[in-house]
Order: structure tokens, then C-alpha cells, then sequence
């Protein structure tokens, strides 16, 4: 098997993946068809409303955030996952049922997304970090990576088998269809072979607990970054509901198939950015920073499009840079964090990335009402450029990276090598000088050689 799907070798990780993805295209469906009718049925075109919605559902992960992680490190996560997944399929059965006989009010879409993001928020850091259990620690990254690959690639059916479902029978049906979908995961759990399980380490039952993971987090400055780059992204670009939802309808007068469409072509881009990371033996924080910087480049781009054809091109792009940077932000979290304190940490990564919806949602939302889509998509294109900066401030304080450049003429070629810790290179307090020579061509024996040298200096601080 090719090392892009290494971690498919293993059975475990193949049932899980399986059930994962017919899950996560019943999710996708359910969210597109959720958004619809809250703008177009319940709302008249109330972006506000969508944003309120996505707050109640993401609210929870936040403030559930420090017991969600602990439990994720101290309880059985097969028999969590397995409880929880149940109780998102009622969930969805239920918002189905009030739908399809027609009594559904806009307060009722709000209690049953609150409902959702508190079992999601037991779920999650529990999910994120059952996948350790699955596979080896080398394939680990490769399995995260995969996962992020089923969960948007579910993305390409999902919304477009929304959009269609919505306008032929209703989007009470879709909910139902979804939950019928948890029950896939739900065998899977019972299908996993138990004894081939890696069991990780749990949290010992002692106090102080909730606060060892803030203090692990704290005493790791390159997590810290990590993590105000999820905030500052996940807070004010990852609001795609909005956007996509606002454009397709506002700005370019389209209906229900045309709005899950655009959800399905962004996530193109984003299953070719995890397949890219799923071919990669490791995390690294460049990435980071160049998928920062590229999410808010791509998102600049996307927000001065003029038709929906170009508009839907860009949101390729957008997918692409998004998933190439979270995904890589996930796995370097993960696969740098002790064992024991995985569920704390990723608790943590995960309220600050979806968390931060309660302040960012309903900002754009805000912003799409009062001044336009195209506004509120460059709040996503800032949120990215600050991402980056944030990454680099962490390099240069952290890692005291230096470039100096000493030209002395035009060099034929050029090879230049920046290593940090992030990349994975030994931890060193020593002086790494990378020197790049090229030789200007002879043309006759009186001609002086030109050299150029690039030199980097990087001295690594522990952590």
C-alpha cells in the first residue's frame, strides 16, 4: 500500500474509516440543510441567525472544554465514542421529526444545535484522540491526515446530496437520513478487534488534574503558537456557512443546489490539501505559517470574484490552503504531545478551534448583513495573515531564527535550508550555519570567480 494510505493497512484504522465516512456524509448533510432552512425558511435571509446556530453548536466545546479532555484521558474512548455517537443520531432524529411534520420553529433549530455541540463536545477530543489506539505512533500523522481527507471528502457528496434532498423532499428527511448515518459508527465501535487496540496511558485519579494540562500547554511555546493560529483562524475564517450561504444567495441570486455546490467544490481543495499531508512522514511548523499565509491570500482572492463560476474556483483554493494548515496544526499537536495528556491537549486545541465560533460567527455574520459577503470573507483573508505573523513572531522569539544575506554577485544556483524544531530536526543549542556557494561561469582565465553566501543562524531554545 502506498505511503500515502499506510495507515489503511491496518484493520482497525480500515472499520473505523469506513464508519467514519458515512457518518461524516450525513453531518455534511445535515449542516447544509440545517443553514438552509434557518436563512430561507425560518429567517429572511437572516446571516445573524446562521451565525447564532453555529455558535450554539461550537459554544459548548469551549466551555465544556477542561472535563471533556480529562474524560477523553481517564474512560474507556471506545465506549465513549460508541455512547456518544448514539446520542447525536437521536439528536438528528429528533430535529428530523419536528421538521418533516412541520411544527420546527427557529428556537427549536437553536436548542437542538445546543443539544449537538454539548454531546460534541464530549465526542471530540475523545475522537481525535481514539485514532493513537488505532495505529502505530509512526502513522500516526498518516492517520490523522486520512481522517481529515473522509471527513472532507464526505464534504464533496454531503452538501450537493443536501441541496438536491432539500428541494425534493424537504430537509426534515435530510435530518433523518443522518441519523440513520450514526448508526454506521456505532457498529463500527462493536466491529473494532479490542485486543489489537494500542491502549495509551490514562490520567491517574488524583486532583489537579484539569489544571496539569493548562500547565503542559503553557510550559510548550510552540503549542501556544499553534493554538493562536487555530483561535485567530478557526474564530474568524473558518465561518464558511456564512459565506458560502450569503454569496450563493445574496450576492449572486441562487437557490439550494447552487449554495451545496459551492460547499462540495471547496471541499476538492480540501481532500487534495489532506491527501498532500497524508503523504508527509511528519508534521512541520512551516507548513503552518505558509498555510496561514496561503488561506488568507486564497480567501482575498475569493472575496473580489465577479460570477459564482469564478467564485466557486477559488473556494478549490481555499479548501486546499484551509485543510493543508489545520491539518498540519492537528497533527503536530498530536504527535508531539505526551500520551497521557493527549485528551487535555487536544480538549484545548479543540474549544480554541471551533470554541471561538461564539465570537466569530455571529461577527461575520454581523458584517455580511451590514456591509456585504465580500467584507465578511476579507475578516477570513485578515484572520489568515495574522495566523502567519503569529507563527513567525514564534520563530524568531522562540527558535531565534536569523537570515543574513552577504551578496557578492549574481550566483548561478542556490540551495537554502531553514531547520527548526518544528521540522523535527534534534534539539541543539549550538550556532547552524547553512553556507550555498555557486561559481560564476569562466568565460577566460582573468575573470574573477563570484561567489555568493547565504547564511542562516538558529539557535534552538529548549522548551
Amino acid at each position: 500500500m502506498s505511503a500515502m494510505f499506510r495507515s489503511l493497512s491496518v484493520v482497525n484504522y480500515r472499520i473505523w474509516f469506513v464508519g467514519a465516512l458515512v457518518s461524516n456524509v450525513g453531518t455534511w448533510m445535515q449542516r447544509t440543510a440545517q443553514d438552509w432552512i434557518v436563512l430561507t425558511q425560518l429567517t429572511d435571509y437572516n446571516a445573524t441567525a446562521v451565525g447564532i446556530v453555529m455558535a450554539l453548536q461550537f459554544g459548548p466545546q469551549l466551555v465544556l472544554m477542561p472535563w471533556s479532555g480529562l474524560i477523553a484521558d481517564r474512560f474507556d474512548r471506545r465506549k465513549l465514542l460508541t455512547l456518544t455517537q448514539a446520542l447525536m443520531g437521536a439528536l438528528a432524529l429528533g430535529l428530523g421529526l419536528i421538521t418533516i411534520t412541520g411544527v420546527v420553529e427557529l428556537w427549536h433549530v437553536y436548542l437542538f444545535a445546543l443539544g449537538l455541540g454539548v454531546v460534541a463536545a464530549i465526542d471530540a477530543p475523545a475522537r481525535q484522540t481514539f485514532v493513537s489506539e488505532l495505529v502505530p505512533d509512526d502513522n500516526l500523522s498518516n492517520a490523522v491526515a486520512l481522517n481529515s481527507a473522509s471527513f472532507n471528502g464526505a464534504r464533496l457528496i454531503g452538501p450537493a446530496a443536501a441541496g438536491l434532498l432539500t428541494v425534493a423532499v424537504g430537509a426534515g428527511w435530510v435530518f433523518m437520513i443522518n441519523a440513520v448515518t450514526f448508526a454506521f459508527t456505532v457498529a463500527a465501535m462493536t466491529l473494532l478487534r479490542t485486543k489489537q487496540l494500542r491502549k495509551q496511558p490514562r490520567a491517574p485519579r488524583e486532583r489537579g488534574q484539569l489544571m496539569a494540562g493548562f500547565r503542559y500547554v503553557w510550559d510548550r511555546p510552540d503549542i501556544v503558537a499553534v493554538l493562536i493560529t487555530v483561535f485567530l483562524v478557526g474564530t474568524f475564517g473558518f465561518n464558511f456557512a456564512i459565506f458560502t450561504s450569503t454569496m450563493a444567495t445574496v450576492e449572486f441570486g441562487m437557490g439550494a443546489s447552487e449554495f451545496g455546490m459551492l460547499s462540495s467544490i471547496m471541499a476538492v481543495g480540501s481532500v487534495v490539501g489532506a491527501l498532500l499531508s497524508a503523504r508527509r512522514s511528519r508534521p512541520r511548523m512551516r507548513l503552518v505559517v505558509g498555510g496561514a499565509f496561503f488561506f488568507g491570500l486564497t480567501c482575498a482572492i475569493a472575496a473580489v470574484m465577479p460570477s459564482y463560476i469564478t467564485f466557486a474556483i477559488s473556494l478549490a483554493f481555499v479548501g486546499l490552503t484551509s485543510l493543508t494548515l489545520m491539518t498540519t496544526a492537528n497533527a503536530y499537536v498530536q504527535t508531539t504531545t505526551e500520551p497521557a495528556m493527549r485528551g487535555r491537549v487536544m480538549a484545548l486545541y479543540m474549544a480554541i478551534f471551533a470554541g471561538g465560533t461564539p465570537l466569530g460567527a455571529p461577527l461575520v455574520g454581523w458584517v455580511a448583513d451590514q456591509y456585504g459577503p465580500r467584507w465578511a470573507i476579507g475578516v477570513a483573508a485578515v484572520s489568515g495573515l495574522l495566523a502567519a505573523a503569529a507563527v513567525l513572531f514564534w520563530m524568531i522569539r522562540y527558535q531565534r531564527l536569523r537570515v543574513r544575506i552577504r551578496p557578492r554577485t549574481s550566483p548561478r544556483t542556490a540551495r537554502l535550508h531553514v531547520r527548526h524544531r518544528g521540522d523535527g530536526h534534534p534539539l541543539t543549542s549550538a550556532i547552524r550555519v547553512v553556507t550555498v556557494k555557486a561559481d560564476a561561469a569562466r568565460q577566460d582565465r582573468d575573470r574573477e570567480t563570484a561567489t555568493r553566501e547565504i547564511a542562516i543562524v538558529e539557535a534552538t531554545a529548549p522548551r
